[in-house]
């Protein structure tokens, strides 16, 4: 058990504190919400925060642990969910005035299951409009703890902000083209997009229908694999959920790194800025060094995959807001409203083209899975990009965009992946290790994850705040 501060305890060992009675879920939920109210004004990770119902599933969470109904490591652990999530009765407002009035009237099944599992939720966090790269004018936009200079990620960016500064044990974003993993890079946390069709998508707003993925965002790879084991599985209400049984995602993280056969396609990992580059293959010698098996390989056209990306992303972003746009395009922001014009003109010969490259990418990926158990590559081209990172408009995106080099073409090819922390915070987070497993390999995934957090420390650096 750490000597952490409340706020910044791991999911497993706040748990284990209400079931030893040493803690309170009511007494930890109040001390986040206090901490919100003293911290969110200038960080912006929250767009609503929903005191009177947290406290209630606290107050719920202790009676039930006080009468040995114990749901498991989840229960009565203060969450947060990316305001794309619907929540009954609770706006669920993309960060748009397109929805700001909408109250939906059931949750996303991504909900209902972290509230079976006796999660406590703080709140609805901040986002890009609709989840591509741009906030909508009239709301704040979050700002990245460790610097208010740098980029807070993009999509789920009030996920991470939250998640890092210590406003939630841990929070749901979404992942189209990087969302979980950028946030959770410039955050200095950890990120988990499983396989397309692990978590359902009911409920959660689309971007990219055959793009999106929903996972946790946390601050050690133990808590990723909690969350992911309460949202994973089949959905009746999602067609797209895979019926693949659910691995036990907990067991796993204590097997090691022994064999483990770790692809590394060196030129790829240089494609990062030096920084990033460096501590990415220190990363690698170290599972090496715990009995990991270095292979090297070539991954299939990177960059024609990344390209490939917007004439797929764009069109089903245009589809998902046919009922709004163009009939109430004022409502949107300019950025946003850009990304659905550009969506809008691409024409359904070079919709299919890049489905082709897609699934030529896609297939050639997972014959490197012949070879390897899982790959080692950055997260991220950069630990700190400036606050400026993303460009005004859509139009500035087209054609080869090196800041999707290291995550598109893994939603193109839907393969789990786990971002985390593997070097010093110097002037922004630490730089980030992303591990690219088959897919269904979550589990895979999250045990050489775990066994290098054991082995290192770059997880516990905590953004000044």
């Amino acid at each position: 058990m750490s000597n952490a501060p409340i706020p910044y305890l791991s999911i497993s060992e706040v748990g284990a504190k209400f079931r030893d009675k040493s803690l309170s879920s009511v007494e930890v939920t109040r001390a986040l919400l206090e901490r919100i109210g003293k911290l969110d004004s200038r960080l912006h990770s929250y767009l609503a925060v929903t005191e009177e119902h947290a406290m209630r599933a606290a107050e719920r969470a202790d009676r039930e642990l006080a009468a040995g109904r114990a749901r498991g490591p989840l229960h009565g652990v203060p969450i947060a969910v990316k305001d794309l999530c619907n929540t009954a009765g609770i706006p669920t407002t993309c960060a748009s005035r397109v929805l700001r009035d909408y109250k939906p009237e059931s949750n996303a099944t991504v909900v209902d299951r972290l509230e079976a599992a006796g999660a406590v939720m703080l709140g609805k966090l901040n986002l890009t409009e609709f989840a591509v790269a741009w906030y909508h004018p009239e709301l704040p936009v979050p700002l990245n703890p460790w610097s208010a200079d740098l980029w807070p990620g993009a999509s789920s960016s009030g996920s991470g902000v939250a998640t890092a500064a210590g406003l939630c044990y841990g929070s749901l974003g979404s992942d189209t083209g990087g969302s979980i993993r950028f946030p959770s890079a410039v955050n200095g946390i950890v990120g988990l997009k499983p396989t397309w069709g692990r978590v359902s998508r009911h409920g959660v707003f689309a971007l990219g229908e055959s793009l999106d993925h929903i996972g946790p965002m946390t601050r050690s790879v133990r808590d990723a694999a909690i969350m992911l084991t309460a949202i994973a599985g089949s959905d009746p209400k999602d067609p797209t959920s895979l019926s693949a049984p659910v691995d036990d995602y907990i067991a796993a993280l204590d097997r090691g790194v022994k064999s483990i056969r770790i692809g590394v396609d060196e030129d790829y990992i240089a494609a990062a800025e030096a920084e990033v580059a460096d501590a990415v293959v220190e990363a690698i010698r170290v599972l090496e060094r715990l009995g990991g098996k270095i292979v090297k390989t070539t991954l299939p056209d990177i960059a024609a995959a990344a390209e490939a990306w917007m004439n797929i992303c764009a069109p089903e972003t245009a589809a998902a807001h046919e009922a709004t746009y163009p009939s109430r395009a004022a409502d949107y922001g300019p950025g946003f409203r850009s990304f659905l014009e550009l969506g809008t003109r691409i024409r359904g010969q070079e919709y299919a083209k890049a489905h082709m490259v897609r699934e030529g990418f896609a297939n050639r990926l997972q014959d490197v899975f012949a070879q390897v158990d899982l790959i080692a590559c950055p997260s991220a081209t950069s630990a700190g990009l400036p606050a400026t990172a993303m460009p005004p408009d859509a139009r500035m995106l087209a054609g080869p965009n090196p800041l999707l080099r290291f995550t598109a073409p893994f939603n193109l090819s839907r393969n789990p992946t786990v971002s985390l922390p593997c070097g010093p915070a110097k002037s922004a987070a630490p730089p980030s290790l992303q591990l690219v497993g088959p897919r269904l390999g979550e589990a895979i995934i999250l045990q050489v994850g775990e066994a290098f957090e054991r082995a290192t420390d770059w997880h516990s650096q905590r953004p000044p705040v």
